[in-house]
């Protein structure tokens, strides 16, 4: 089993707070930094992304994962292009189709249909793409305009920007097959009425079908894009069944699929690790996203990872 790539998701509430989350997060040995992008309900990810940059060296810093229904191709590549240059070559472009129908609201739009934000998505994430690589780009609706749109500064360091996905439509699965760095598989199903929250889809069954998409869609490439599961839960426990039946009720789903899922860390270190190595196995997850609230049990998930790896016998 190779060591998982773990990287924190968080929000900042203040300046001391951030800049020691980023501190932390770095000296730990996680991989990146990473920013929710829900305009009007949290930090502009961006500016707290480039405020982490200022005290971190080596970690990779990404939105997770902006939402192409209401960023505007040339915008967000600014942004992206700005933050790697700010922070020597580390920013990441993390882009979504968009769930949450407050947020076209708030712009004065109409949230599309299905199609419409497939639509969207991909327009917006490869003309960011094109304009991130120094390409002018021009795009003549109905989905998404720009007239002879062109990034003269300042442009990337990295080229190209590590780019992920994240979502759950069968189309996009596909196209990021065949586009994306990464997939980020999140667990989440249908938008439920509030707008914010969501079914959890943590079968088995449903992660094989996302993951024979990707594969599709990577048919043509020398290697398929990397799969990443958001970790919704960790709990270290000597008790696994007696936790994940609780985790079970919250997210209304069965004690098995808790106990199976990559979406939740449960048990001793030693049994998330087994976990992980069978998540592996079957579905080629090699990367993980914690949320900032389980740093601490991700700390000793990924000390332990750390620890077995350096004393691996070697043959």
């Amino acid at each position: 089993m190779s060591i998982p790539v773990i990287s924190v998701q968080a929000k900042p509430r203040d300046a001391a707070s951030w800049a020691a989350l980023a501190s932390r997060v770095e000296a730990a040995g996680y991989d990146a930094l990473l920013a929710a992008d829900h305009p009007g309900a949290v930090a502009s990810p961006f500016v707290a992304l480039a405020a982490a940059a200022a005290v971190t060296e080596r970690l990779g810093l990404g939105t997770y994962v902006s939402h192409a229904g209401v960023r505007e191709p040339l915008l967000l590549a600014s942004d992206v292009a700005t933050l790697d240059v700010l922070s020597g070559g580390r920013a990441r472009l993390g882009l979504g189709a968009g769930h949450t129908p407050a947020e076209w609201a708030m712009l004065g739009r109409e949230r599309p249909d299905v199609a419409g934000r497939v639509r969207r998505f991909v327009a917006v994430a490869e003309a960011s793409r094109a304009l991130l690589a120094g390409e002018t780009v021009t795009l003549d609706g109905p989905e998404a305009r720009a007239y002879e749109a062109r990034l003269t500064a300042p442009l990337p360091i990295q080229q190209p920007v590590p780019f992920t996905f994240g979502g759950g439509n069968s189309t996009l699965l596909r196209w990021a097959g065949e586009h994306a760095d990464v997939v980020a598989l999140s667990g989440l199903g249908r938008t439920l009425p509030d707008g914010f929250s969501h079914e959890a889809r943590w079968s088995g069954e449903d992660i094989d079908r996302q993951v024979a998409l990707v594969e599709e869609g990577a048919a043509g490439r020398v290697a398929a894009p990397g799969r990443e599961a958001l970790v919704q839960t960790v709990e270290i426990t000597d008790d696994a069944q007696g936790a994940a039946h609780r985790i079970a009720e919250r997210f209304e789903t069965t004690t098995a699929e808790v106990l199976a899922s990559p979406y939740a860390w449960v048990g001793t270190v030693q049994e998330i690790a087994a976990a992980m190595a069978g998540h592996e196995r079957r579905w080629g997850i090699t990367r993980y996203v914690v949320r900032e609230p389980h740093l601490d049990e991700a700390d000793r998930v990924l000390a332990h990872l750390s620890h077995a790896a350096r004393h691996e016998p070697r043959g």
